[in-house]
């Protein structure tokens, strides 16, 4: 049995949907997975499910959605009454946010061990289980609590995955994505100094520093801000044709990885350095 909450809230045995009936049951057990077995007051469910304003009946009503979830999930899941709030244990079945976890887990350590074609495969696999917008058809209170948090582990999974095709030479394929993706994350700056990268080794220089010089003054009107060090770092490294300075491995620091280590540039290959 599959559990999806990247995209729609669903049930999946083998190829037939399990039906889940309505926004609030979907919800439960959307919110009760994402616990990870930690059990969950009534209380704490009925803010998910009613946000502030819980009906009187919300007890019952919790115990409805907890009885109808048992009915249709069977025994590869039990769902657990224990005090005042239930738990769920997955017996047998895969979720896919814990995959999506394992995946990216392994893309990152790969990255850090240069293992640049691993981290890109593994992070791929990771992002391809998105089914599209992550947590739909739940209630609004949920999407609020929990999406914020699940959609900036996709984005990092997705930094990380383009980090690995950078240092593997795909800058020519990744362009376009990464312009369709700062054009929906303006303000994300890592991805500016991403596209920055691919950019001037595509021989665009000139628009390299547009994209960084659009950064800056977004930063300033939006958010009253300088750029950070991420994209200040790649701005003069590409000023200076010294991509190497870009190497997390050589001095290790907050900021992102944006270039293998060791790796001859464009720049150094042109103008004779070693």
């Amino acid at each position: 049995m599959e559990f999806r909450i990247l995209g729609p809230v669903g049930v999946w045995s083998g190829t037939t949907e399990v039906t889940l009936n309505g926004t609030k049951q979907r919800t439960m057990l959307a919110r009760l997975l994402l616990a990870e077995g930690r059990v969950l007051s009534d209380y704490q469910l009925g803010e998910i499910l009613w946000a502030k304003n819980p009906p009187e009946t919300y007890q019952a009503q919790i115990y409805t959605y907890a009885s109808r979830l048992r009915q249709r999930l069977g025994t590869d899941v039990q769902v657990v009454r224990k005090g005042c709030g239930y738990g769920l244990r997955l017996l047998n079945g895969r979720f896919d946010y814990h995959e999506f976890t394992r995946l990216s887990h392994l893309g990152r350590a790969a990255l850090q061990m240069h293992r640049y074609e691993e981290a890109s495969a593994a992070l791929s696999s990771a992002l391809d289980l998105w089914q599209g917008p992550t947590l739909t058809d739940v209630t609004d209170h949920l999407i609020e609590a929990e999406g914020p948090a699940i959609e900036e582990a996709r984005m990092e999974a997705l930094e990380g995955r383009i980090t690995a095709d950078l240092a593997l030479g795909r800058h020519q394929e990744i362009t376009a994505e990464l312009v369709g993706l700062l054009g929906a994350n303006p303000l994300r700056e890592r991805l500016r100094a991403q596209l920055m990268l691919a950019l001037y080794e595509c021989d665009r220089q000139a628009d390299a520093f547009a994209v960084f010089h659009d950064g800056r003054l977004q930063l300033e009107e939006e958010l009253g801000v300088d750029p950070g060090a991420t994209l200040l770092n790649t701005y003069q490294a590409i000023l200076t044709g010294d991509l190497e300075r870009l190497n997390p491995h050589a001095a290790r620091s907050n900021a992102p990885s944006l270039f293998p280590a060791g790796r001859q540039t464009r720049f150094s290959m042109i103008s004779g350095a070693s």
